[in-house]
């Protein structure tokens, strides 16, 4: 019997762990779910009989050491931070890694060291990143077996309410790791706008934002996405002119966090002590500058932030409750933190409410060499969740990486060292069964009249 070890019980683990218990007894393979919370694994497990739930701590190397050597696979839902001490125990224990985190430097630089032990380290299989790779490679594929040639491609990600939802003041919902959503921008971005690189600093990202229009949905406003230009390589798209990948939001909500980083509030480096037994409002004024003229904390800061005290942002930053004076209970020690833990709490997906993910690829085609018009392509893929039940987040991060791991116990992926779903090998049966489970792709093209 085949052993599977998921490491990550969290918000977008459920459905993963869901179909590798479906299908265990047809696959003959027994799953390990593994998290600091117990009672999370537990949940995801629900006494199946081909599964079992293990406390982990990733921090326990013997313990953690000991469960990779016992796998014949090991699947990574944690945070960002522990894939790359995953990845060094799964070369040496020989045991490949399918992770739906980025591909990291980290991750590269053991890519040569996992191809000469032959273990495969499978990164970014999940939505976005994942679903958006493998879908447009495919498009890509298909256009230069046609003789096409792409020089613009925008491709666009998100999960959020479904758009006929009631929702919160911000129109977003927690249904993935809230810290990532906290800490959305850290890196800044990169991207090639008509030839130009364009690079945007961590705290320009969301005030570097454009309207989008989404089939079915409406417009919605992109900012950039972590550093674009690494994926023409990937992609192998040398001609192109324009390079995007960008995050999807209903409108209104960049302005707004654009002031809670300006702020500072993402930071997970200084220490604020006794944080738990703080209050907002005290967290707040530590982040203000010091100005006896004004005691009232809510017109001094809409002043530093140069906004209206009496606007809808900061209506949304009194909403979230900032200048409350209700004690954190901060289970930790940074801003960062803090912000995750209330954002978890006040953006929920609240019973019987749906979410929605979105994937959009844009992309405008040559044909040169021929009387062919060129062509303007837009793939659209739109996927809700489940009343009650799996989140959209958690079945299209869930789905690819279950049938992923499938393929590898079944030999089916032909790779070792570091990689990313951009190999037929991966994308073609993973696209053709993900279409079988209704999260497919519409596809609409029109011709680009030369001028």
């Amino acid at each position: 019997m085949r052993q599977i070890l998921v490491l990550g019980a969290g918000k977008s683990a459920g459905y993963l762990i869901h179909k590798l218990l479906e299908d265990a007894v047809d696959e003959d393979w027994f799953v390990t779910v593994g998290d600091v919370d117990l009672a999370t694994a537990r949940e995801c497990v629900k006494n199946h009989p081909r599964g079992t739930a293990i406390e982990f701590d990733v921090n326990d190397s013997s313990h953690r050491e000991t469960q990779i050597a016992n796998s014949d696979v090991v699947v990574n839902m944690l945070a960002p931070a522990f894939q790359g001490m995953l990845a060094v125990d799964c070369i040496h224990s020989g045991k490949p890694l399918v992770s739906v985190s980025y591909q990291d430097q980290v991750i590269r630089d053991l890519g040569p060291d996992a191809h000469r032990k032959g273990v495969l380290l499978l990164t970014e299989l999940g939505l976005d990143p994942g679903i958006d790779h493998m879908s447009a490679m495919a498009m890509i594929q298909k256009i230069r077996s046609e003789g096409g040639r792409v020089r613009l491609f925008c491709s666009y990600g998100s999960g959020v309410p479904a758009a006929d939802e009631p929702s919160n003041p911000l129109r977003y919902v927690i249904t993935w790791n809230p810290r990532n959503v906290v800490m959305g921008g850290e890196d800044g971005a990169q991207y090639l706008e008509d030839g130009r690189i364009k690079i945007v600093p961590h705290h320009e990202v969301f005030h570097h934002t454009w309207p989008v229009e989404v089939p079915g949905i409406g417009t919605m406003e992109a900012y950039p996405n972590r550093d674009s230009l690494s994926y023409m390589e990937t992609f192998g798209l040398d001609d192109v002119r324009t390079m995007v990948r960008g995050t999807l939001r209903y409108p209104g909500w960049s302005e707004t966090w654009a002031q809670i980083v300006k702020l500072g509030l993402p930071n997970e480096t200084i220490r604020i002590s006794d944080l738990s037994d703080r209050t907002y409002r005290e967290v707040i004024e530590m982040f203000l500058p010091t100005n006896n003229e004004d005691p009232e904390i809510e017109q001094r800061l809409a002043r530093y932030l140069r906004i209206s005290p009496t606007g809808q942002i900061m209506e949304k930053l009194r909403w979230l409750g900032l200048f409350s004076e209700e004690k954190t209970g901060c289970d930790g020690e940074t801003a960062a933190r803090m912000m995750a833990e209330l954002i978890q709490r006040k953006l929920p997906l609240e019973k019987g409410r749906r979410d929605t993910v979105i994937l959009l690829h844009k992309l405008e085609v040559d044909y040169p060499g021929t009387d062919r018009e060129p062509e303007r392509i837009l793939s659209t893929m739109i996927c809700n969740g489940e009343p009650n039940g799996f989140t959209a987040m958690s079945k299209t991060v869930g789905l690819p990486t279950a049938i992923a791991v499938r393929l590898l116990l079944r030999g089916e992926i032909p790779l070792s060292g570091a990689a990313i779903p951009t190999h037929p090998s991966i994308y073609t049966p993973i696209l053709e069964e993900l279409q079988e489970e209704g999260i497919a792709f519409t596809e609409t093209t029109e011709p680009i009249t030369r001028g």
